[in-house]
Order: C-alpha cells, then sequence, then structure tokens
C-alpha cells in the first residue's frame, strides 16, 4: 500500500501493525525504530554508509529503498535529502542518490579541519573541566574499552566521537561543537577503518588515555600537541590505507 496524504501517522501505523504481524520478518525488508520515517530511514542509511556496507559511490535507488523498507518514496526522499545536507550522499535526477566518494585531498581536508577545530576546543575545555567532566571521559572511555574487547565495530565511531566530545565540552562553544559534528560525520567511516582494518585500537586506546591524564592534571600545551600528531597520525596512515585500496581497483 502507498499512503501519499499523512502518510507521517497512518504509514507509521501500518508498519507498526506489520511488524507486530510479522509481515517486516522476511530478509527482503528493514525494520525501522519507533520515530519519523524520514528520521528512521535517514538514521539506518547513515549507519549502513559508515559501516561500509553502502560503499563509496554506490548507486541508491528511491524504488529500491521504498520498496526495500516498505514505505512510499515520499519518506525516502526526505531521508536522501538529510543524508545530502550531512554530505553522506549526492543526490541525483530526483530518482535517487549516490554514497559520497571523497578525494584523497578531501580526506585530508577533513583531519585538517578536526585538528584545526578540536585542538582549540581542547585547550579551550582544559581550563574549565570539573571532577564532573573528567568523569564523564573515564566512563565514555571505559565503554570504548568494552566495545574494543567485544569487537563491537558498529559503536567504535560513535564512542569515538563521544570521547573527543567529552574531553571539549567544558569548553561550552555550542557553534563550534555543531561545526565539529558535521566534520565528524565526514570522518567517522574513515576513522572505523583506521581502528578495524589497520588494527589501531590499542595505539588509539593508549592515546586516548593520555589525553585525558594530560587534561585531568591541566598541562594544555603538551595535551594539545598530542592531540594533533593523534589526528594527524590516524589521517596520513588512512591516506596510505585508502590510497592503496584505490589502486588496487584501478580507481
Amino acid at each position: 500500500m502507498r499512503i501519499e496524504t499523512g502518510w507521517k501517522s497512518t504509514l507509521w501505523r501500518i508498519v507498526v501493525s506489520k511488524i507486530q504481524t510479522a509481515d517486516l520478518t522476511l530478509a527482503t525488508t528493514r525494520k525501522i525504530s519507533r520515530q519519523s520515517l524520514p528520521d528512521a530511514i535517514a538514521g539506518d542509511l547513515r549507519e549502513r554508509i559508515l559501516s561500509g556496507e553502502l560503499p563509496e559511490g554506490e548507486v541508491i535507488r528511491q524504488e529500491a529503498l521504498a520498496e526495500e523498507y516498505d514505505v512510499s518514496r515520499m519518506p525516502v526522499r526526505e531521508a536522501l535529502r538529510k543524508l545530502d545536507a550531512e554530505g553522506l550522499v549526492q543526490l541525483s535526477n530526483h530518482r535517487g542518490a549516490t554514497v559520497t566518494e571523497h578525494s584523497l585531498e578531501e580526506i585530508a581536508e577533513i583531519f585538517d579541519l578536526r585538528a584545526l577545530i578540536e585542538v582549540d576546543l581542547f585547550r579551550r575545555s582544559i581550563a574549565a573541566m570539573t571532577t564532573e567532566d573528567v568523569a564523564l571521559c573515564e566512563k565514555v572511555l571505559h565503554q570504548m574499552e568494552r566495545s574494543y574487547e567485544t569487537g563491537d565495530v558498529g559503536k567504535w565511531g560513535a564512542l569515538n566521537h563521544r570521547f573527543h566530545m567529552a574531553l571539549y565540552a567544558a569548553a561550552g562553544r555550542g557553534l563550534t561543537n555543531d561545526l565539529l559534528h558535521r566534520v565528524n560525520l565526514l570522518s567517522d567511516r574513515y576513522v572505523r577503518m583506521h581502528l578495524s582494518v589497520m588494527k589501531q585500537r590499542q595505539p588509539a586506546s593508549e592515546e586516548h588515555k593520555e589525553l585525558l591524564r594530560l587534561a585531568r592534571s591541566g598541562l594544555a600545551d603538551e595535551a594539545c600537541v598530542l592531540l594533533a600528531r593523534h589526528i594527524g597520525r590516524t589521517k596520513e596512515q588512512l591516506l596510505g590505507l585508502v590510497s592503496s585500496n584505490r589502486a588496487g581497483k584501478g580507481l
């Protein structure tokens, strides 16, 4: 069934009804959680892109997605617009989109932006960090360690971002954090690649612990030097990996 008017409430009741009656248990459809349909679909597609299930350059057809999620094309189109605004896909001809493929120069720029923004936030945050801020960083760091131990790749990018944001929270720079969130959406898939494919979990873990130790001790200069090196090392290693992978595919 396709509902084109009042779909936000009506279509959701249809989807919930089908989930409850097990119509969506087949492998050809994907279950979505209880939230607005465009947001739910965008969230699922975002994770599929960041995890690499939908690789760079992959063509995404609205019609195929509508069938896969068992919805009309309207919520799919809105979901793709959200991802286009985030830079994860590029809309094409009102029929679908393509997963964004960054050039090596663009990947380098993404991590250069991270370094510029994060070092500034970190320096401002260290001067204002409280015991509560430190406790939050320690909590997220522990969650990261657990995800490494269990091999929960799907959480690595999000937890890495959460830890870094916890380090910078005391800076109280809302607009800068919003900008950093956009940049991190673009870097997330590469961070996951760095941690998993390149097996950089142990070095990353040690550097995260040292960043927190330096921040707790109020050593802003040393902490910022380490943070810049931490992001720069990730960038250089990733550029080498992506370049090698693309050369192997003849790209």
